[in-house]
């Protein structure tokens, strides 16, 4: 199970693992970026869903979704948190491919991504945006 102590005032939105979860984490980025005054959130929209659709499939457990700023340069980080012990890969490029396809969006809408394993069990997936 994700972590539940999440520091205070960082944006978090605990979601279960269901087809609702991808919509419901896009609108509450959106709502953030508009918070912070960034209008074009278009990218990060798509990043959210791939990146809570990955916990959906590949994950186990709730889905934690937190948004935080970079305090180095300001931008917008999107941590997405699951129980799962499986390692997001971006998978090799295939034409053909009707899905495999969501992290290598990810990477390439991204400023940087990554994945670090949790102590707890589990993993935390996120994308500078």
């Amino acid at each position: 199970m994700p972590p539940t102590a999440v520091a205070p005032g960082v944006p978090t939105l605990v979601l279960e693992p269901s087809d609702r979860a991808p919509a419901l984490a896009r609108r509450f980025v959106a709502e953030w970026f508009r918070e912070w005054g960034i209008a074009d959130d278009s990218d990060v929209r798509v990043v959210v869903s791939e990146l809570v659709t990955n916990s959906l499939v590949h994950g186990e457990g709730p889905i934690v979704v937190r948004v935080v700023r970079d305090e180095r340069d300001g931008r917008p980080v999107i941590e997405v948190w699951d129980s799962g012990e499986g390692r997001p890969e971006v998978q090799p490029e295939d034409h053909a491919a009707t899905c495999g396809r969501g992290l290598f969006m990810v990477s390439q809408l991204a400023v940087e991504w990554g994945t670090r394993p949790l102590l707890e069990g589990g993993k935390i997936t996120w994308a500078k945006c």
